[in-house]
């Protein structure tokens, strides 16, 4: 089992469905607030690994679905310089093991590399059906895609950002 740093955006219902995926599987989970964390550049730019710039970007972000800001336009540089001074344009969940550290909540990858697979019998089916669901999408019921937006749609970012 591992040791788990899970960076999120408080109150998010996604990162609560993630943490509990995670929790299943006897992994320790312990969790940071993404809005407030002092991130520097070089440690964010940690996560991202060899992945596009556009896939850094949390594109359920307010400033993202307005088309305010379009990352498939903005070199490395300038999306970190973006993310440091608003932390909501951020892919969710920054994860870090031991040395390796990742962006998103993709089922499939987080399995092979820590394991995904209920610990006891009893969070089995809460386990599995958790696999099944969407967990990089918006989560708060308005029915809509997101792609590689984990949670934090606009309809309760704001809020969470004033904090």
């Amino acid at each position: 089992m591992a040791r788990v740093i899970f960076y999120e955006k408080p109150g998010c219902k996604g990162g609560t469905k993630q943490k509990v995926l995670l929790t299943a599987a006897g992994h320790e989970v312990v969790t940071y607030s993404l809005l407030t964390e002092p991130w520097t550049a070089e440690r964010l730019r940690s996560f991202f690994g060899n992945r596009p710039v556009v896939e850094w970007f949390n594109k359920a972000a307010p400033r993202v679905k307005s088309g305010e800001v379009n990352p498939e336009k903005i070199d490395g540089d300038t999306a970190l310089l973006m993310m440091l001074r608003d932390p909501l344009l951020i892919r969710r969940p920054l994860l870090e093991v031991g040395d390796r550290r990742e962006v998103g909540f993709d089922v499939e990858q987080i399995d092979a590399w820590i394991g995904l697979k209920a610990v006891d019998n009893s969070l089995k089916e809460i386990s599995e059906s958790l696999m099944q669901q969407n967990l990089q999408g918006c989560s708060h019921g308005h029915n809509h895609e997101h792609n590689h937006g984990e949670g934090g749609c606009k309809h309760h970012g704001k809020e969470q950002h004033q904090h």
